[in-house]
């Protein structure tokens, strides 16, 4: 499958073939969906957290004898069943919410979505993001251009989650450029992730020829 590379004033400058072993992978629903969450999950900290009735302060002693009072028999006032005593069966910040999720799959994962994005018209290639000095005003010009082209419109009006802009190498002057917009993510493309991907409508590659031999090399 052939695809048009663009330059930063959102014109064609060719086209190039997109490699299978990373844009010719079939979609499954069951597999992204157990890597995502997986790696969701890795992220989640247990911060809820309550005293049981070995951590709440108070007397061990027995309330009152145990017959003849006429009351019900109790043996502490730590017992769940008192006011401030502690509780039953509550969270802890003891729980693990990891899963694992191996190398292998989150390539694949990434690759499947990214096969994905490049047949539903969300790849967009560019051939080079290079800036001379950091500048905002630049780097939305080149989302503008790249914009004007047909199925790309939504590029330069959606207002969550837009792009997510790979770049070959890390550049200082790119990033700073980009820094400023809250709609678009940049990062290397040695770095690409399947939530990441996920989440943004459209993915755009710098180099795309030397960004696919970085994610040919990640395949083994």
């Amino acid at each position: 499958m052939k695809t048009a590379v663009y330059d930063k004033t959102g014109k064609e400058v060719k086209q190039i073939e997109l490699p299978s072993e990373i844009f010719g992978i079939a979609w499954d629903d069951d597999f992204i969906h157990q890597v995502v969450t997986s790696m969701e999950s890795n992220k989640r900290n247990a911060i809820a957290k309550v005293k049981d009735r070995s951590e709440v302060s108070g007397t061990g002693k027995k309330p009152w004898r145990q017959k003849g009072t006429g009351r019900a028999r109790h043996g502490s006032k730590r017992s769940p069943i008192w006011v401030g005593g502690g509780v039953a069966h509550g969270p802890t910040n003891e729980r693990n919410f990891d899963r694992k999720v191996n190398r292998k799959m989150k390539v694949k994962a990434v690759n499947t979505i990214l096969s994905q994005k490049a047949k539903d018209g969300e790849l967009i290639l560019i051939d080079s993001l290079e800036f001379e000095v950091p500048k905002t005003a630049e780097a939305k010009e080149i989302i503008k251009a790249i914009s004007k082209n047909k199925g790309l419109e939504t590029l330069a009006t959606k207002r969550k989650n837009a792009a997510f802009v790979a770049v070959d190498e890390n550049d200082l002057k790119t990033k700073k450029s980009f820094a400023n917009f809250s709609n678009i993510k940049l990062d290397e493309v040695r770095n690409l992730n399947p939530v990441d991907i996920l989440n943004y409508k459209f993915i755009i590659i710098e180099n795309p020829e030397k960004s696919f031999e970085i994610l040919k090399s990640r395949i083994k």
